[in-house]
């Protein structure tokens, strides 16, 4: 039988709380695993990964309608693959507890325990569906827990092959990975687990955001937004428009850190359009029909941008398509789903693009007058997961830096932060919650819990149980006084 959406078997609920039964027993028998067992249980699971990637990367392409393998092999099978090292490597540091100034001047000893969640529920989305499930697992299994894996229902084929290969080497109380479709993905949402962590749309990480709260569930939201790309006065506008166009078709704008709208100077827009069209055609020198094209993920999403793009410009906008002269007539293909690589100038305010993250192979363009427009308009949106800057470290992009926020920022490239495993990636807001990657990702899916220890000959709670006596409340009426005259003379200081 073919493999689609509409076959995939819902898990029900009550095999869904088995399954949570089992990983929290078994976790309740080994509550800190050793770093050997966890390292154990990392190598397993990458090593299930790895040793279905030529089926992976068929499955992806058949869900895809059309994915290249090695864009699959190198984005989605090995492009986790550092972080893991990275986490690895540094495994028994991050385990160790952490001492710390204790309480009261030291009089009372105090450490800090990295303890496991317990069982992590790990929801994948679908356009890099293998290394959005498998890097938050690892780093969740670096930390000491069970981890259970809600796969995309749009990627059902991927999902068959993924959750097979795990079971080759891991036991569901282990790691155990479920498919099917909403009925599965609510259920899932819906259990008491000890963490959940979600990558998707905002609209969806709402849902799963309500649902976890319901049970008090800690949540890790990885979601998008609209990614803004401003090219300053001082760059190399040609320079940045070759930077740009790749990183608008990334799986084929498919990605959450794409950027979605460009600035760039007035003086400079048709230098910019000039040199990004050379630069798509450079990539793609035919599409229709080209092999490595990755296809739109299903009808839903393409009918969804080409709507993105026919509302701009039933609006004003004007569209540049970016496609040799003898396939304009094939493009957009709804068999292929392939939509060509589009430049929306002139879009006004009221266009739905402006508001909707795009994941297509469109970017809109703007131009200025002055930086200051630009970086305005940036700091008034909803705050995104990347932003971008092309051009030097001037006081303009420090104004950029000051003035805006978004989950991370990156100049004169595409997606730099998120492959530095040093620091933590997240997004802010609308973009997101929380952070993953390296010693962030093994802080999420860990408990910091403070042990504190006494030796006095005296309890301490003694100090604040009655009875009250008159030197007791002198004493603290007293240190309230001194406290107060205290922060007057600072706050008098720091003015004068």
């Amino acid at each position: 039988m073919t493999i689609t959406a509409d076959t995939v078997t819902d898990v029900s609920p009550a095999e869904l709380q088995r399954l949570l039964d089992a990983q929290r027993a078994a976790q309740a028998a080994d509550p800190i695993p050793s770093a050997q067992v966890r390292r154990d249980r990392i190598n397993r699971f990458i090593a299930a990964v790895l040793e279905h990637a030529d089926e992976l990367t068929a499955a992806l392409d058949a869900d895809f309608g059309s994915r290249p393998a090695t864009t699959s092999l190198e984005l989605d099978i090995l492009g986790g693959m550092g972080t893991i090292a990275y986490d690895r490597e540094n495994l028994e540091a991050w385990m160790a507890p952490v001492e710390v100034p204790g309480g009261l001047g030291g009089a009372f000893p105090t450490y800090v325990q990295n303890r496991p969640k317990g069982v992590v529920g790990v929801i994948a989305p679908w356009n890099f569906p293998v290394v959005l499930a498998f890097t938050p697992t690892v780093e969740a299994l670096a930390a000491g827990n069970r981890v259970m894996i809600k796969f995309s229902d749009m990627t059902p084929r991927t999902g068959e092959v993924f959750a097979r290969a795990v079971a080759s080497r891991m036991a569901p109380e282990e790691v155990v990975v479920v498919n099917g479709g909403l009925a599965t993905a609510t259920a899932f949402t819906d259990l008491r687990l000890d963490h959940i962590f979600f990558t998707g749309s905002s609209k969806v990480g709402r849902i799963v955001g309500v649902a976890a709260a319901r049970n008090l569930v800690p949540v890790t939201l990885e979601l998008g937004g609209k990614n803004p790309a401003i090219v300053a006065p001082d760059a190399d506008i040609a320079d940045a428009a070759t930077r740009l166009a790749a990183a608008r078709h990334v799986n084929n704008g498919q990605v959450c850190l794409c950027p979605d709208y460009a600035f760039v100077p007035a003086a400079g827009k048709q230098t910019f359009v000039d040199a990004y069209r050379a630069a798509v055609r450079a990539h793609f020198p035919t599409y229709a029909e080209n092999p490595d094209v990755v296809s739109i993920i299903n009808d839903a999403n393409y009918g969804r941008v080409l709507g993105l793009i026919e509302d701009a410009k039933s609006k004003g906008a004007t569209e540049i398509v970016i496609a040799p002269d003898d396939e304009r007539d094939r493009l957009p293909d709804p068999v292929s789903r392939r939509i060509p690589p589009t430049l929306l100038l002139d879009v006004p305010a009221d266009a739905a693009i402006h508001t909707e993250e795009i994941f297509g192979p469109v970017l809109v363009l703007h131009t200025y007058d002055d930086v200051e427009e630009a970086i305005a308009y940036a700091a008034a949106g909803e705050h995104p997961l990347s932003s971008y800057w092309y051009g030097g470290d001037t006081e303009a992009f420090q104004r950029f830096l000051r003035d805006t926020t978004s989950g991370a920022l990156s100049r004169n490239d595409f997606g730099l932060a998120y492959i530095n495993d040093a620091v933590p990636f997240g997004g802010v807001g609308v973009s997101g919650s929380g952070a993953y990657h390296g010693k962030a990702g093994f802080d999420t899916f860990s408990h910091q819990r403070p042990v504190a220890q006494s030796e006095l000959p005296t309890p301490f709670a003694a100090a604040f149980t009655p009875p009250l006596t008159p030197e007791r409340v002198a004493t603290a009426a007293g240190t309230v006084t001194a406290v107060l005259a205290d922060t007057t003379s600072r706050l008098a200081d720091e003015k004068g």
